[in-house]
């Protein structure tokens, strides 16, 4: 493709919303005699309106020279050599321009060829991401007609659709991440690839995978992709049984929790919901209806520790080997899910006795209750007071434990020099 450089008067690009670190790093590198542009999602967002996550940075820097030029630099990755500049708890993430084949269907295992700006845009996965940002001249560059795309609303992969998709399977997920985030319509030819690659995605790093579903979780859009995934029948092949559940009647009370946290609970300069409340949205209801199905359908009221076994009976159902939830995750996960029948028991006590657990996710588990009470009016006093429990200086909350680390004998130490 014919490369294409649009000028200020053509792009309107807010320059002064890109962060200030980013724009230090590209001007420090410039002065090192590298070349550095912002690059991907951050120059979409902006010629977009919406506010980046984050702001990535490619150059001609190796990662090796960017960790010369600048002290607080890390370099971390093997499959995808990266240098993060870090300004505090902030980081700025810094590539070096890659090449990569998009003629071939094999599955990309490494990508750590070295190439040119040009190389680096066509190896992306979809046009809109292909931008270029030049701070230093105020222009964007494109080489993929990915400016085009993002003024007609079309997503549309770089090169052959079902090559990329082989290539990557994750990029299926992007695809449809795209779309419920910005409503935008698929290209044709990426809609028949998806059909016919979407058994590809167990081949996917589960870690990506999973990766990819919080933050769209996260995103303000959830139930829209939730339902793309499923309709796609992506989310069947992941999660088996929770696409199964979804695509049921009761599946609708899923997507009324994800609902209520795209609306109530995602708003501008408000924190992000902790990951394992927003993992609670997706399986509370299934939760409910194995607890009526084992228990309540049968007159017997189940204990916490049966509840307790069946949490997490069903986290083994629901998450497969494909995308196996991390440790903390799934621990705490299980600590909101049970202890919402500690905030609302199935018996009734005349004379109940509010009590703070020593589990130190419990303000989660409350936080969840807030959830379910707004889309069950009927709950909103009892969170209430399971609220003014909670900061109450008479209810100490309970502390996290932290593992004290083991010290290095002496002789392990690296001597002064020798650490990287």
């Amino acid at each position: 493709m014919q490369q294409k450089i649009y000028h200020p008067d053509e792009h309107n690009f807010p320059i002064d919303q890109v962060d200030k670190d980013a724009l230090y790093v590209m001007e420090k590198l410039k002065n090192a005699g590298y070349t550095a542009y912002l690059v991907g999602g951050s120059v979409r967002d902006l010629l977009l309106r919406k506010t980046p996550k984050d702001f990535d940075i490619s150059t001609s820097a190796k990662p090796e020279e960017v960790k010369k030029v600048f002290r607080n630099c890390l370099l971390i990755g093997r499959r995808f050599r990266l240098a993060h500049v870090r300004f505090g708890r902030k980081i700025i993430e810094v590539a070096t321009f890659r090449s990569g084949d998009i003629a071939s269907d094999s599955l990309i295992i490494r990508d750590n060829e070295w190439g040119t700006p040009e190389e680096d845009a066509l190896r992306r996965d979809f046009t809109i991401n292909g931008l270029l940002y030049d701070p230093f001249n105020n222009t964007i560059i494109d080489f993929v007609d990915g400016y085009a795309d993002l003024k007609r609303g079309r997503l549309r992969t770089i090169g052959q659709p079902y090559l990329r998709f082989k290539q990557d399977p994750v990029r299926m997920i992007r695809l449809l991440k795209f779309q419920a985030r910005f409503g935008f319509d698929i290209d044709d030819e990426a809609k028949i690839a998806l059909a016919e690659c979407r058994g590809d995605i167990v081949k996917s790093a589960p870690a990506r995978v999973l990766e990819e579903l919080l933050r769209m979780l996260e995103s303000g859009a959830a139930r829209s992709f939730f339902s793309l995934i499923t309709h796609h029948g992506l989310l069947q092949l992941i999660f088996p049984a929770l696409g199964e559940f979804l695509e049921t009647a009761a599946g609708e009370d899923i997507y009324q929790y994800l609902q209520e946290v795209d609306t109530t609970f995602h708003q501008p300069h408000q924190p992000l919901l902790d990951r394992t409340i927003l993992l609670a949205c997706l399986t509370f209801p299934s939760f409910e209806k194995r607890l009526k199905t084992r228990f309540l359908d049968r007159d017997k009221l189940p204990h916490l520790g049966e509840i307790q076994n069946e949490a997490f009976i069903l986290l083994d159902e629901l998450f497969p080997p494909l995308c196996r939830l991390p440790r903390r995750l799934k621990y705490g996960l299980a600590s909101i899910l049970v202890s919402q029948y500690r905030l609302t028991p199935f018996e009734k006590k005349k004379q109940h006795r509010f009590r703070i657990p020593t589990d130190p996710d419990f303000p989660l588990a409350i936080k969840f209750l807030e959830i379910r009470a707004t889309i069950e009016p009927g709950l909103q006093m009892v969170w209430e007071e399971w609220q003014e429990i909670l900061v109450s200086p008479d209810h100490p909350l309970p502390r996290r434990r932290r593992r004290q680390r083991k010290k290095r004998p002496p002789s392990s130490r690296p001597a002064d020099g020798d650490a990287s």
